[in-house]
């Protein structure tokens, strides 16, 4: 039987656990608010965008001279894969459902024959990525300083992705993240940034209207595209934003429980002892009233 002063500690050290548990959650989900709001404002943009791209690309089928941004290198044996994950943890299954999303993908890409790289965003992916493929990343971009995420904070990496990409480092760029869906649910996205590549299916209807561009096509492809990979890699982080804080009041929620159920469990235990030691107790006295 435990002893009641390791069970008094016991129950002390749970309930301040649970404190901060609830803490945590009431912080993440004032965040949450604030992070769901930006990445829902930041959606219609980018699909505005992704669909004015795909309405261009289109009326350039079946014409030379693209955009490199666009066509693409004509190959595909670089691939650069970029996994997003959060700089802290406590987020419950958040960073690990994307970093083993990616993990397969790269997997995947290695079994056929690929030279795959990798650059990471988040140093909560980038420690469990480096156990296994070390010698395979190429990059990693430090977010910790970043309070409230800003267009600017991306466009660096998106800079430096171009750059990457002109230089020859690699033809094919995949994106992980998750998109938040709501506070239970955050699901692991794969997005392809370099070249460029648009889903019909998820194209915002312009609602039938037709236009005329100026200067041609090709100019404009070449203007947008590159601030297309910015916004959309902005897009992807404000949604990671959002679901990690998501993810975190979803975890911290369940911690917080848990203890509960520790606590309530812990005091069953500690009365019963307590209740044994005062029952020894008062056999011991009435056996020594009796000796007498």
């Amino acid at each position: 039987m435990a002893n009641l002063k390791d069970l008094r500690n016991r129950i002390a050290s749970v309930t301040s656990t649970q404190k901060i548990t609830k803490a945590m959650k009431m912080v993440s989900a004032s965040k949450l608010k604030r992070a769901q709001e930006a990445a829902e404002s930041a959606r219609p943009y980018a699909e505005r965008m992704e669909n004015v791209l795909s309405s261009l690309a289109s009326s350039m089928k079946g014409q030379s001279g693209g955009p490199k941004l666009l066509a693409g290198t004509g190959n595909d044996q670089k691939q650069l894969v970029i996994v997003a994950t959060s700089e802290r943890g406590l987020c419950g299954g958040f960073n690990t459902n994307i970093v083993k999303a990616a993990k397969a993908k790269i997997k995947a890409l290695i079994n056929d024959g690929k030279d795959v790289t990798i650059i990471t965003i988040g140093k909560k992916g980038a420690g469990v990525l480096k156990r296994e493929y070390s010698d395979r990343m190429v990059e990693h971009f430090d977010l910790t300083h970043v309070k409230r995420l800003q267009f600017s904070d991306a466009a660096p990496i998106s800079a430096r992705l171009i750059e990457k990409f002109e230089a020859g480092d690699f033809d094919v760029c995949t994106l992980f993240f998750a998109k938040f869906i709501n506070v239970l649910t955050q699901k692991v996205t794969p997005l392809q940034l370099i070249p460029a590549s648009f889903d019909a299916e998820n194209s915002v209807d312009l609602g039938g209207a037709c236009y005329d561009y100026e200067p041609d096509e090709n100019e404009i492809l070449e203007e947008l595209l590159p601030r297309n990979v910015g916004v959309q890699l902005f897009r992807a982080l404000l949604e990671n934003a959002a679901s990690e804080q998501g993810s975190r009041m979803t975890a911290m929620d369940s911690a917080t429980r848990n203890a509960g159920d520790m606590i309530d469990s812990l005091r069953t235990t500690y009365n019963r002892s307590r209740q044994a030691v005062i029952t020894n107790e008062l056999i011991e006295i009435i056996s020594g009233a009796e000796a007498l």
